[in-house]
């Protein structure tokens, strides 16, 4: 996905999720590919249902075998983690892949201090002592944002503000120092203000420890505020991908385009309404054989009936029958040159 001359950390080749149901299996994730270097920020985005979370989670083994298939291959620090024993897995979760959950309040047990959380993960994967974990635990929690660390390792979830619940979960996300750390929406359900918060303290760690990290959200804003590379998906698969600059810039896939249109400019006069993407993503057993997006989308024809081609320019790669001068023909009925630049 990049030219970068950093060393590759985690590779991921045709990774397809398939859930027992009555009918049999369906997928909802379909031969998903993407890598990460050492270092950079890499961002899915996408609408609810598009196979996000389920994609990261499955990676990590954080799945139900019994009604779970996942096929395809996983490579992290050149060790394939599919194959791996339960036991191996979870010496690599927290120690070498740092989860930051969607919800901290559901992330975080109830009856336990975040102290004590923090400590148990440090204690699972470090050879410390119960006051040199706890030690670590009130660093953790200073470094994250917390004004008396001290005293906040003594409290529990609900005695804690919502972004102060998810400092909390990030700072056991990095107790371990990972080399990557996997971020699923944690700015969801949280205030602006927190939000920006958040996303700057993702970029410090980035920064201060050099983790890599994978960025699940909905939010275009977001992903161009902090993402180095960016992986477009819906239906279960990756539509688009490439470096952020170029996805913001020259974005190849319909899909992308009603993303991008649906964030409101901040220049020039106010619109009357938001630009959105018609219709609702579908449910696993409901994709198309073809192209996923081709029901909620305007500019459809039979083509897209069959499989989609991979169109690739330079690092960029997108799933879609449009090619060429159309493609930027039809685009700029979507998008202005402003809003793409």
């Amino acid at each position: 996905m990049t030219g970068s001359n950093k060393p590759l950390l985690l590779d991921v080749k045709g990774l397809t999720v398939s859930f027992a149901t009555d009918k049999g299996l369906v997928k909802a994730v379909d031969d998903v590919s993407f890598s990460v270097r050492q270092g950079e920020i890499l961002s899915i985005v996408g609408e609810s249902g598009s196979g996000k979370s389920v994609t990261l989670l499955s990676l990590l083994g954080l799945h139900d075998a019994k009604t779970t298939r996942v096929d395809g291959a996983v490579a992290f620090q050149g060790e394939r983690i599919l194959e791996l024993p339960a036991s191996r897995m979870r010496s690599i979760r927290g120690k070498g892949i740092g989860l930051i959950s969607q919800d901290p309040m559901t992330a975080l047990t109830p009856v336990y201090t975040i102290g004590w959380q923090i400590e148990e993960q440090i204690r699972a994967h470090e050879k410390l002592s119960a006051r040199a974990a706890r030690k670590r635990a009130i660093e953790l929690l200073a470094e994250v944002g917390f004004a008396n660390p001290a005293e906040a390792v003594g409290r529990y979830p609900h005695q804690l503000s919502g972004g102060m619940r998810q400092r909390a979960v990030i700072a056991m996300a990095i107790s371990c120092n990972p080399a990557l750390i996997v971020a699923d929406e944690p700015t969801t359900a949280l205030d602006v203000t927190v939000q920006a918060q958040v996303l700057d303290l993702l970029l410090r760690l980035r920064k201060d420890f050099g983790s890599a990290i994978i960025l699940i959200t909905h939010d275009m804003g977001v992903v161009a505020e902090v993402a180095d590379q960016v992986a477009v998906m819906y239906a279960g698969r990756i539509v688009e991908s490439g470096p952020a600059k170029v996805i913001f810039s020259h974005p190849l896939h319909p899909y992308t385009w009603g993303l991008m249109a649906s964030i409101p400019p901040l220049t020039g006069p106010r619109p009357e309404r938001l630009i959105s993407i018609g219709g609702m993503p579908p449910t696993p057993e409901n994709i198309p054989e073809g192209c996923g997006f081709a029901p909620r989308c305007r500019f459809a024809r039979i083509e897209c009936n069959a499989r989609p081609p991979l169109r690739r320019l330079e690092d960029q790669a997108g799933l879609c029958v449009l090619d060429g001068d159309e493609r930027e023909s039809l685009r700029r009925t979507v998008l202005s040159l402003e809003v793409a630049a």
